[in-house]
């Protein structure tokens, strides 16, 4: 069953722009009907000192895939999302090439959403699971 009520392509996701998405080499690779995907360069933007994948960056990568997609099954001109809480479990280290991230939603209610994302090497062995919890907010009504 399709989730999103946006509308959106690849590219648009894909869009150029001076956020960290666009710093950390984050690609939007597929939408399916119940999942987004993105890929992420495992090299020097994203290692820490000892040469492997940081955590931080798989976070980076797992609250973007949860928030772009939280976004998307939301009605944008009355509602907006931001994230409440992220965790994520590192379970196999990276030292390069590329990692990809898909987030399938858990919970889809009308003030939260919570989304597990799972992160994979270029074996598809796992890396990081991540769950991401999403405040779904009411935009206040616009002055006349």
């Amino acid at each position: 069953m399709r989730i999103w009520l946006a509308d959106v392509s690849l590219e648009q996701l894909n869009a150029p722009s001076p956020t960290l998405v666009h710093h950390l080499g984050i690609e939007f690779t597929a939408i399916g009907d119940d999942f987004l995907e993105a890929s992420m360069p495992v090299d020097e933007r994203t290692r820490q000192p000892m040469g492997l994948l940081h955590g931080g960056a798989s976070v980076a990568l797992a609250e973007t895939l949860a928030s772009v997609a939280a976004y998307l099954t939301i009605d944008m001109r009355k509602q907006s999302v931001v994230g409440l809480e992220i965790n994520a479990n590192h379970v196999r280290s990276v030292r390069d090439g590329k990692v990809v991230g898909t987030a399938r939603p858990l919970h889809l209610g009308k003030a939260t959403q919570v989304w597990e994302v799972k992160i994979v090497d270029a074996t598809s062995k796992l890396v990081c699971i991540s769950r991401v919890t999403m405040a779904v907010l009411d935009r206040p009504a616009l002055a006349a």
